[in-house]
């Protein structure tokens, strides 16, 4: 099984070995931010907890859930360890933020299913599923929690709070 890893501003974030790319974008953007992404390799749940723990100490840290399998499954123990060691944690995924987390943005998977549906009935008209286009995700959502931010002492900016697709209070 390929390590996951744990990465942060300046310290935690979670990854695995399959969303790299969206790590080395953190990367690349963190100097201009003035964070520096950092990773820890995790395997299980326990090593989660190990990981998080260690940087609970750290002054500014948050968390950035990746993008992958790994990180969805273990989103309640990512929330929880977030919320007991007062780490501000952002995902990709809207239920992310409506189980405690920070905030998500990401991905609408109702706009993706129904997109695919589409595709399915091509393919049963006829359609070689290699003739079909690849399809980006065209609807994102931004989530917002402030109950999270109240409890974490964190001001949510006005012009954030007003992008946002929902606002959970």
């Amino acid at each position: 099984m390929p390590p996951e890893s744990i990465s942060s501003f300046p310290r935690p974030g979670l990854r695995n070995t399959h969303s790299g790319q969206f790590f080395q974008s953190l990367e690349a953007a963190g100097p201009s931010l003035g964070i520096e992404p950092v990773q820890t390799p995790v395997h299980n749940a326990a090593e989660i907890e190990r990981a998080l723990a260690s940087f609970s100490g750290e002054a500014n840290a948050g968390l950035v859930s990746m993008p992958d399998s790994f990180t969805t499954v273990h989103s309640d123990l990512i929330i929880s360890l977030a919320t007991k060691y007062r780490f501000p944690a952002v995902s990709w995924i809207r239920f992310f933020a409506a189980d405690g987390g920070l905030m998500s943005y990401g991905i609408n998977p109702p706009d993706l299913y129904r997109r695919a549906a589409s595709y399915v009935d091509r393919i049963l008209k006829g359609t070689k599923p290699a003739d079909l286009p690849v399809q980006q995700p065209t609807k994102f959502e931004l989530v917002i929690n402030l109950k999270t931010a109240k409890a974490l002492g964190l001001a949510v900016p006005p012009a954030l709070l007003a992008q946002a697709d929902e606002v959970i209070e």
